[in-house]
């Protein structure tokens, strides 16, 4: 009896002595590692968590000093970037302050400013109006020569990882940056081969992106434009109607084309003003480098191929073949 006695005095004299240090003993092997404390978790789950990352190397411990400072009831949950060998005083900031918490969110290739503002907003905590403003910011627009109102098209489609706490323009910056790193130096040697501006490339870009279903047919999609250009032809790329539009639609129909935009490549030559959506590496290299084939027009098939032809009547067999291949199915209505 008198043992156990002296066990449960000792307890708090040892907590004690553990606030007071302000540290314990906290894993000795140096390295940044990413914790997810889920949603619900217990303290004890998440320390125990913690332990597994070797953040900390007692969990009885841990616990037992959390609870003399009693912060053993306090957690946010979320993703953590920790590193190893701090102190327990700082790790449980982290988790109580939530000073360790990142947010990872990933753009999609095609996505359009409208999609990632709100992606962005959420990984933030700010409304997505705040990315849109941040967007439109007049210094980084003047450093990539942008000639639109906004960086659509340069908000680089990746995955990011913001800490907490970063704004709407800290974050748009980033993806920004990340589009500079990725433009490499020959795609400015290449750009006066094809009499283009690096704006006109991100805009062609763009739509290869929205077209383009499979990876090896973007060259082809990019030469078909690229002919079409050459010989003062009208675009006519769907993706661009939708954005002149402002919505999706499943099918661009007769009455959408004749939207009054700028952006309405059936009814302006030319490419539009700026890109409709941000272009990932391989679209951006498809509008650079186009394939050698003569083609003029092409036309998707249900299964997301194109068949491509290079005169209007070769073009409009391979419509109707597609249609007899794949007739519509009848309404449920």
């Amino acid at each position: 009896m008198r043992s156990r006695l002296l066990v449960r005095r000792c307890i708090p004299v040892v907590a004690a002595a553990l606030v007071a240090t302000g540290a314990g003993c906290g894993s000795s092997n140096d390295g940044t590692v990413r914790v997810t404390i889920p949603s619900g978790s217990s303290f004890s789950a998440a320390v125990d968590s913690l332990a597994r990352a070797r953040i900390i190397a007692s969990p009885r411990l841990f616990r037992l000093y959390a609870s003399a400072r009693h912060r053993d009831r306090d957690l946010k949950a979320g993703t953590y970037v920790l590193d190893r060998g701090v102190s327990w005083s700082t790790v449980l900031d982290a988790l109580t302050r939530g000073k360790g918490l990142v947010h990872t969110v990933t753009i999609p290739e095609g996505f359009a400013l409208s999609s990632i503002a709100p992606l962005l907003g959420r990984a933030l905590s700010v409304p997505p109006e705040s990315v849109m403003v941040a967007a439109s910011d007049s210094a980084l627009r003047r450093r990539l020569d942008v000639p639109t109102p906004s960086l659509e098209g340069y908000l680089f489609p990746d995955t990011y990882t913001f800490t907490e706490g970063t704004s709407a323009g800290e974050a748009v910056g980033m993806l920004v940056a990340r589009f500079e790193k990725v433009w490499k130096p020959e795609w400015t040697g290449r750009l006066q081969a094809l009499a283009m501006s690096r704006h006109d490339v991100v805009t062609l870009a763009s739509i290869i992106e929205k077209e383009a279903r499979l990876a090896e047919e973007r060259p082809v999609i990019s030469a078909v434009y690229h002919n079409r250009l050459k010989r003062g032809m009208l675009l006519q790329a769907d993706p661009t109607v939708q954005y002149a539009l402002g919505r999706h639609v499943d099918r661009v129909l007769y009455k959408d084309l004749e939207v009054d935009s700028r952006y309405n490549t059936y009814k302006h030559a030319g490419l539009p003003p700026g890109p409709i959506a941000s272009p990932g590496a391989a679209s951006i290299q498809a509008a650079l480098y186009p394939a050698d084939v003569p083609y003029l027009y092409f036309v998707a098939a249900p299964d997301g191929h194109h068949e491509f032809r290079e005169t209007f009547a070769e073009h409009t067999e391979a419509r109707a073949q597609i249609r007899r291949e794949h007739p519509p199915r009848p309404s449920t209505r």
